[in-house]
Protein backbone atom coordinates (compact mmCIF):
# COMPACT_ATOMS: atom_id res chain seq x y z
CA UNK A 1 0.00 0.00 0.00
CA UNK A 2 2.60 2.80 1.08
CA UNK A 3 4.89 2.04 -2.17
CA UNK A 4 1.81 2.19 -4.55
CA UNK A 5 1.10 5.50 -2.56
CA UNK A 6 4.61 6.96 -2.58
CA UNK A 7 4.05 6.33 -6.42
CA UNK A 8 0.87 7.69 -7.27
CA UNK A 9 1.88 10.85 -5.39
CA UNK A 10 4.57 12.16 -7.61
CA UNK A 11 3.86 14.23 -10.02
CA UNK A 12 3.13 13.83 -13.63
CA UNK A 13 2.10 10.22 -15.18
CA UNK A 14 3.44 6.71 -13.86
CA UNK A 15 4.79 4.50 -16.71
CA UNK A 16 3.35 0.89 -16.80
CA UNK A 17 5.04 -1.69 -18.83
CA UNK A 18 3.98 -3.46 -22.80
CA UNK A 19 3.10 -6.79 -23.83
CA UNK A 20 4.15 -9.93 -22.50
CA UNK A 21 2.56 -12.72 -24.51
CA UNK A 22 3.71 -10.99 -27.82
CA UNK A 23 7.56 -10.58 -26.70
CA UNK A 24 7.49 -14.44 -25.12
CA UNK A 25 5.96 -15.44 -28.81
CA UNK A 26 9.57 -13.79 -29.92
CA UNK A 27 11.28 -16.11 -27.21
CA UNK A 28 9.72 -18.69 -28.53
CA UNK A 29 6.43 -19.74 -26.91
CA UNK A 30 4.57 -21.19 -29.55
CA UNK A 31 0.83 -21.20 -30.76
CA UNK A 32 -1.53 -22.90 -27.79
CA UNK A 33 1.20 -22.87 -25.14
CA UNK A 34 0.25 -21.52 -22.07
CA UNK A 35 2.07 -18.67 -21.01
CA UNK A 36 1.58 -18.63 -17.42
CA UNK A 37 3.70 -21.95 -17.46
CA UNK A 38 6.71 -20.28 -18.62
CA UNK A 39 6.83 -19.12 -15.16
CA UNK A 40 8.28 -22.30 -14.02
CA UNK A 41 9.60 -24.00 -16.83
CA UNK A 42 11.35 -20.69 -18.85
CA UNK A 43 11.73 -18.43 -15.77
CA UNK A 44 14.64 -16.72 -17.24
CA UNK A 45 13.02 -15.90 -20.60
CA UNK A 46 10.01 -13.97 -18.06
CA UNK A 47 12.64 -12.12 -16.33
CA UNK A 48 14.47 -11.51 -19.17
CA UNK A 49 11.09 -9.85 -20.66
CA UNK A 50 10.44 -7.76 -17.31
CA UNK A 51 14.27 -6.16 -17.16
CA UNK A 52 13.72 -5.26 -20.47
CA UNK A 53 10.63 -3.07 -20.06
CA UNK A 54 12.51 -1.47 -16.22
CA UNK A 55 15.56 -0.54 -18.31
CA UNK A 56 12.75 0.91 -20.96
CA UNK A 57 11.80 3.09 -17.66
CA UNK A 58 8.42 0.95 -16.25
CA UNK A 59 7.24 1.72 -12.92
CA UNK A 60 4.24 -0.65 -12.67
CA UNK A 61 4.83 -4.21 -14.29
CA UNK A 62 2.81 -6.72 -14.88
CA UNK A 63 3.32 -10.28 -13.77
CA UNK A 64 3.28 -13.41 -16.18
CA UNK A 65 -0.12 -14.40 -14.73
CA UNK A 66 -2.50 -13.43 -17.27
CA UNK A 67 -3.59 -16.81 -17.76
CA UNK A 68 -2.88 -17.71 -13.90
CA UNK A 69 -6.84 -18.42 -13.29
CA UNK A 70 -7.65 -22.07 -12.15
CA UNK A 71 -10.60 -21.50 -15.28
CA UNK A 72 -7.57 -21.26 -17.74
CA UNK A 73 -5.60 -23.21 -16.16
CA UNK A 74 -8.11 -26.22 -15.75
CA UNK A 75 -8.20 -25.89 -19.72
CA UNK A 76 -4.60 -27.23 -19.48
CA UNK A 77 -5.39 -29.54 -17.41
CA UNK A 78 -3.32 -27.02 -14.52
CA UNK A 79 -6.08 -26.02 -12.27
CA UNK A 80 -4.04 -27.53 -9.17
CA UNK A 81 -1.27 -25.75 -10.00
CA UNK A 82 -2.56 -22.05 -9.51
CA UNK A 83 -0.66 -21.64 -6.50
CA UNK A 84 2.79 -22.47 -7.82
CA UNK A 85 2.28 -20.49 -11.18
CA UNK A 86 1.28 -17.22 -9.50
CA UNK A 87 4.02 -17.57 -7.08
CA UNK A 88 6.82 -18.06 -8.99
CA UNK A 89 5.30 -15.42 -11.53
CA UNK A 90 5.27 -12.46 -8.32
CA UNK A 91 8.80 -13.74 -7.31
CA UNK A 92 10.10 -13.55 -11.31
CA UNK A 93 9.44 -9.74 -11.06
CA UNK A 94 10.32 -8.93 -7.73
CA UNK A 95 13.40 -10.62 -8.16
CA UNK A 96 13.91 -8.79 -11.35
CA UNK A 97 13.00 -5.09 -9.54
CA UNK A 98 15.67 -6.32 -6.64
CA UNK A 99 18.01 -7.18 -9.23
CA UNK A 100 18.08 -3.71 -11.23
CA UNK A 101 17.69 -2.13 -7.93
CA UNK A 102 14.61 -0.63 -8.32
CA UNK A 103 12.39 -1.55 -5.62
CA UNK A 104 10.34 1.29 -4.11
CA UNK A 105 10.28 2.62 -7.60
CA UNK A 106 9.13 -0.24 -9.67
CA UNK A 107 6.04 -2.48 -8.42
CA UNK A 108 5.11 -5.63 -9.07
CA UNK A 109 1.02 -5.73 -10.22
CA UNK A 110 -0.52 -9.64 -9.73
CA UNK A 111 -2.40 -9.43 -13.26
CA UNK A 112 -5.21 -11.40 -12.99
CA UNK A 113 -6.88 -11.98 -16.52
CA UNK A 114 -10.76 -13.15 -17.16
CA UNK A 115 -11.30 -16.36 -16.47
CA UNK A 116 -12.59 -17.51 -20.59
CA UNK A 117 -16.45 -17.98 -19.40
CA UNK A 118 -19.75 -16.34 -19.38
CA UNK A 119 -20.93 -15.67 -15.90
CA UNK A 120 -24.78 -16.51 -15.24
CA UNK A 121 -26.87 -15.32 -16.62
CA UNK A 122 -25.31 -14.95 -19.95
CA UNK A 123 -23.13 -18.46 -19.06
CA UNK A 124 -22.82 -21.35 -16.96
CA UNK A 125 -19.95 -19.82 -14.10
CA UNK A 126 -21.72 -18.40 -10.91
CA UNK A 127 -20.62 -15.71 -9.21
CA UNK A 128 -19.67 -17.21 -6.60
CA UNK A 129 -17.16 -19.82 -7.99
CA UNK A 130 -15.40 -16.38 -10.27
CA UNK A 131 -15.21 -15.03 -6.49
CA UNK A 132 -13.47 -18.20 -5.27
CA UNK A 133 -11.43 -18.57 -8.38
CA UNK A 134 -10.00 -15.06 -8.20
CA UNK A 135 -8.84 -14.96 -4.61
CA UNK A 136 -7.18 -18.52 -4.96
CA UNK A 137 -5.17 -16.55 -7.63
CA UNK A 138 -4.59 -13.36 -5.88
CA UNK A 139 -3.72 -14.76 -2.51
CA UNK A 140 -0.75 -16.53 -4.60
CA UNK A 141 0.16 -13.58 -6.11
CA UNK A 142 0.22 -11.61 -2.75
CA UNK A 143 1.99 -14.48 -1.18
CA UNK A 144 4.80 -14.32 -3.96
CA UNK A 145 5.40 -10.74 -3.83
CA UNK A 146 2.87 -9.05 -5.55
CA UNK A 147 2.30 -4.99 -4.08
CA UNK A 148 -1.03 -4.40 -6.08
CA UNK A 149 -3.41 -6.52 -7.90
CA UNK A 150 -4.06 -5.85 -11.61
CA UNK A 151 -7.31 -7.24 -13.21
CA UNK A 152 -7.22 -6.27 -17.18
CA UNK A 153 -8.69 -7.21 -20.10
CA UNK A 154 -12.21 -7.46 -18.76
CA UNK A 155 -15.31 -6.95 -20.92
CA UNK A 156 -18.47 -8.04 -17.98
CA UNK A 157 -18.39 -5.64 -14.86
CA UNK A 158 -19.95 -8.31 -13.07
CA UNK A 159 -16.68 -10.43 -13.92
CA UNK A 160 -14.70 -7.28 -12.91
CA UNK A 161 -16.92 -7.43 -9.97
CA UNK A 162 -16.03 -10.86 -8.67
CA UNK A 163 -12.24 -10.31 -9.06
CA UNK A 164 -12.44 -7.57 -7.06
CA UNK A 165 -14.59 -9.47 -4.66
CA UNK A 166 -12.35 -12.30 -4.75
CA UNK A 167 -9.07 -10.26 -4.41
CA UNK A 168 -10.62 -8.40 -1.29
CA UNK A 169 -11.10 -11.71 0.12
CA UNK A 170 -7.26 -12.50 -0.25
CA UNK A 171 -6.40 -9.30 1.25
CA UNK A 172 -8.09 -6.48 2.79
CA UNK A 173 -6.50 -3.23 1.59
CA UNK A 174 -3.60 -4.49 -1.20
CA UNK A 175 -4.68 -1.47 -4.28
CA UNK A 176 -6.47 -2.95 -6.91
CA UNK A 177 -5.99 -1.76 -10.69
CA UNK A 178 -9.02 -2.75 -13.13
CA UNK A 179 -8.95 -2.01 -16.61
CA UNK A 180 -11.73 -3.32 -19.36
CA UNK A 181 -11.21 -3.79 -23.31
CA UNK A 182 -13.28 -1.64 -25.81
CA UNK A 183 -13.81 -1.95 -29.62
CA UNK A 184 -14.58 0.52 -32.08
CA UNK A 185 -18.36 0.66 -31.14
CA UNK A 186 -16.80 2.33 -28.31
CA UNK A 187 -18.52 -0.74 -25.76
CA UNK A 188 -17.30 -4.01 -24.71
CA UNK A 189 -18.24 -7.19 -26.25
CA UNK A 190 -20.99 -7.04 -23.75
CA UNK A 191 -22.12 -3.85 -24.01
CA UNK A 192 -20.74 -1.45 -21.11
CA UNK A 193 -20.12 2.06 -22.38
CA UNK A 194 -16.64 3.66 -21.03
CA UNK A 195 -18.91 6.28 -18.68
CA UNK A 196 -21.08 3.55 -17.63
CA UNK A 197 -17.74 1.80 -16.26
CA UNK A 198 -16.42 4.62 -14.88
CA UNK A 199 -19.21 4.89 -13.00
CA UNK A 200 -19.82 1.71 -11.64
CA UNK A 201 -15.83 0.61 -11.28
CA UNK A 202 -15.37 4.09 -9.42
CA UNK A 203 -17.63 3.07 -6.20
CA UNK A 204 -16.21 -0.47 -6.25
CA UNK A 205 -13.16 0.49 -4.01
CA UNK A 206 -10.90 0.26 -6.74
CA UNK A 207 -7.24 2.31 -6.75
CA UNK A 208 -7.58 2.80 -10.80
CA UNK A 209 -9.69 1.98 -13.52
CA UNK A 210 -8.81 2.43 -17.23
CA UNK A 211 -8.92 0.82 -20.94
CA UNK A 212 -6.28 -1.72 -22.03
CA UNK A 213 -6.16 -3.73 -25.40
CA UNK A 214 -8.41 -3.36 -28.15
CA UNK A 215 -7.05 -1.85 -31.77
CA UNK A 216 -4.93 0.95 -31.07
CA UNK A 217 -4.31 4.32 -28.90
CA UNK A 218 -7.09 6.59 -31.20
CA UNK A 219 -9.48 4.32 -29.60
CA UNK A 220 -8.31 4.10 -26.16
CA UNK A 221 -7.88 7.72 -26.47
CA UNK A 222 -11.83 7.86 -27.17
CA UNK A 223 -12.09 5.62 -23.96
CA UNK A 224 -10.31 7.66 -21.46
CA UNK A 225 -11.91 11.10 -22.61
CA UNK A 226 -15.28 10.05 -21.44
CA UNK A 227 -14.21 7.87 -18.33
CA UNK A 228 -12.65 11.74 -17.25
CA UNK A 229 -15.80 13.31 -18.07
CA UNK A 230 -17.58 11.10 -16.30
CA UNK A 231 -15.76 10.56 -12.88
CA UNK A 232 -12.78 14.12 -13.28
CA UNK A 233 -11.45 13.14 -10.04
CA UNK A 234 -10.24 8.93 -10.88
CA UNK A 235 -6.71 7.87 -11.42
CA UNK A 236 -7.03 6.84 -15.34
CA UNK A 237 -5.29 3.81 -16.54
CA UNK A 238 -4.35 3.38 -20.83
CA UNK A 239 -2.91 0.39 -22.02
CA UNK A 240 -3.74 0.14 -25.63
CA UNK A 241 -2.44 -2.17 -28.05
CA UNK A 242 0.51 -0.92 -30.79
CA UNK A 243 -1.85 -0.48 -32.98
CA UNK A 244 -4.92 -2.79 -35.33
CA UNK A 245 -3.40 -6.23 -35.49
CA UNK A 246 -2.76 -7.48 -38.77
CA UNK A 247 -1.88 -10.62 -40.16
CA UNK A 248 1.09 -10.85 -42.58
CA UNK A 249 2.39 -14.47 -43.29
CA UNK A 250 0.97 -16.31 -40.62
CA UNK A 251 1.79 -14.09 -37.98
CA UNK A 252 0.55 -11.38 -36.04
CA UNK A 253 1.99 -7.83 -36.65
CA UNK A 254 1.01 -4.36 -34.65
CA UNK A 255 1.91 -1.26 -37.12
CA UNK A 256 2.60 1.50 -34.67
CA UNK A 257 6.06 2.50 -34.01
CA UNK A 258 7.28 3.34 -30.48
CA UNK A 259 7.27 7.64 -32.25
CA UNK A 260 3.45 6.76 -32.49
CA UNK A 261 2.92 5.37 -29.22
CA UNK A 262 4.85 8.46 -27.86
CA UNK A 263 2.52 10.65 -29.61
CA UNK A 264 -0.29 8.84 -27.93
CA UNK A 265 0.98 8.74 -24.80
CA UNK A 266 0.61 12.56 -24.42
CA UNK A 267 -2.58 13.15 -25.59
CA UNK A 268 -3.71 10.11 -23.65
CA UNK A 269 -1.99 12.18 -20.48
CA UNK A 270 -3.99 15.66 -21.65
CA UNK A 271 -7.37 13.23 -22.07
CA UNK A 272 -6.62 12.62 -18.12
CA UNK A 273 -4.82 9.45 -18.69
CA UNK A 274 -2.38 9.02 -15.35
CA UNK A 275 -1.20 5.50 -15.57
CA UNK A 276 0.34 5.28 -19.42
CA UNK A 277 0.95 2.02 -20.64
CA UNK A 278 1.11 -0.66 -23.87
CA UNK A 279 -0.71 -3.95 -24.26
CA UNK A 280 -0.07 -6.32 -27.41
CA UNK A 281 2.61 -5.81 -29.98
CA UNK A 282 4.32 -2.91 -27.64
CA UNK A 283 8.00 -3.64 -26.67
CA UNK A 284 10.70 -2.09 -24.62
CA UNK A 285 10.96 0.38 -27.33
CA UNK A 286 8.12 1.47 -27.21
CA UNK A 287 7.48 1.73 -23.83
CA UNK A 288 11.55 3.98 -23.58
CA UNK A 289 9.54 6.52 -25.94
CA UNK A 290 6.67 6.89 -24.02
CA UNK A 291 8.46 7.21 -21.27
CA UNK A 292 10.94 9.93 -22.69
CA UNK A 293 8.15 11.89 -23.89
CA UNK A 294 6.36 11.31 -21.00
CA UNK A 295 8.68 12.77 -18.50
CA UNK A 296 10.30 15.20 -20.44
Amino acid sequence: MKIWQNLINQPGAVIADGAMGTMLQQAGLKPGELPTLWNVEHADRVRAVHGAYIAAGAQVLLTNTFSGNRFCLAKHGLASRVEEVNIAGAQILRAEIEAQNKQGAALVAGDIGPTGELLSPLGRLLFTEAVDGFAGQARALIKGGADVIWVETMADLEEVRAAVEGTRQASADIPIIATLTFDTRGRTITGVKPETAAATLSGCGVAAFGGNCGNGPNEILSVIQKMHAAVPEAILVAKSNAGLPEFVNGATVYRAAPETMARAALQLRAAGARIIGGCCGTTPAHIAAMARDLKA
